[in-house]
């Protein structure tokens, strides 16, 4: 007999865990609804906003779903590839055993033939080639295993809009997003885009190599994501390039914000192979205007952010102080 009071209370938990979550997603939609000199709102006024507004529910479920999706497929197929990987070495595991057994048989027959006097070296090379043999054929098995499943984790996370160095948002991302931006036309609120680029980043590589450049772009993005509010993106523009897209934002506001990014860069020094390394970088603003494309966006913030190269690097440049 099935037991229907614990079911529903079960039911009811999960009820209140669903509430619970989306009171915190009204909540951190609002704050970020706040006004753009980072004063919050009172309750009175987010009560007001919430009676007044309709359409922040369609865009907190969106939000919420968005991400639960992108989770929940993250975990089974990664649970599927750590099946598959499982498998790939029990099967590896099971050769190498077997290999084994196959080397101690030799052994014991080279033993039987020490007890009689003679030993046959011929033999003996030709066992334990046929050995070592089996034995690399299943250590390149299994190296390929390995760079297969590689890849297929990091076309699994391509597909879900991440880059699979930094975790950020990837290019593709940026497009999309973008695109469905700039259909709006018009924005009630300003939204503005950082170009943000590592000086030097080539000498940088060639002094100390690719995987203290990887490791320098992992400690930016790192940076990049701590230092901005919910609602504003971090993308991978591309090498060593990130773009930010920050919403609900004045030109002075934005202005403070890649400041706080240039000195957080300066401040915090990467320790490589017991070398401290100085990373800076240069960045470029624009203001979203009616009718832009995506590529009037990036155009503009490009542009701006080469006269922050010009002018000496480690600064910030914007189009909208001209």
């Amino acid at each position: 007999m099935h037991d229907f009071t614990d079911h529903t209370k079960k039911g009811v938990l999960l009820q209140k865990k669903e509430l619970k979550e989306t009171l915190i997603a009204i909540l951190r939609y609002i704050k970020s609804k706040a006004s753009t000199d980072n004063t919050p709102l009172n309750l009175d006024e987010a009560i007001e906003y919430i009676q007044n507004n309709d359409a922040f529910l369609e865009e907190i479920n969106y939000r919420q779903n968005s991400v639960e999706e992108i989770l929940e497929s993250l975990k089974n197929e990664y649970k599927e590839l750590a099946l598959s990987s499982i498998n790939s070495y029990e099967k590896t595991n099971k050769e190498f055993h077997s290999i084994a057994q196959v080397q101690q048989k030799h052994l014991e027959s080279l033993e039987e033939e020490k007890d009689d006097g003679t030993i046959n070296l011929d033999l003996i090379r030709e066992k334990f080639n046929s050995v070592q043999e089996h034995m690399i054929q299943e250590v390149e098995r299994a190296n390929m295993q390995i760079t297969q499943l590689r890849e297929k984790v990091k076309l699994l996370e391509e597909k879900n809009n991440l880059d699979s160095l930094t975790k950020a948002f990837n290019r593709r991302a940026l497009t999309t997003y973008l695109s469905n931006l700039t259909s709006k036309k018009t924005l009630k609120r300003e939204l503005h885009l950082l170009m943000i680029d590592i000086d030097d980043f080539k000498a940088i590589n060639d002094r100390y190599g690719h995987i203290a450049g990887d490791k320098i772009l992992i400690f930016l993005a790192h940076i990049l994501k701590k230092t901005l509010r919910d609602g504003d993106k971090v993308f991978r523009y591309g090498g060593e390039e990130f773009v930010i897209i920050l919403n609900r934002i004045d030109t002075p506001n934005c202005k403070k914000i890649a400041n706080r990014i240039l000195q957080l860069v300066n401040t915090n020094k990467l320790i490589y192979k017991n070398n401290t390394i100085q990373v800076t970088v240069s960045i470029g603003g624009t203001k979203y205007r009616p009718g832009d494309t995506p590529d009037t966006l990036l155009e503009r913030a490009d542009k701006a952010l080469y006269a922050a190269k010009r002018a000496g690097k480690n600064r910030f440049y914007t189009l909208e102080e001209q």
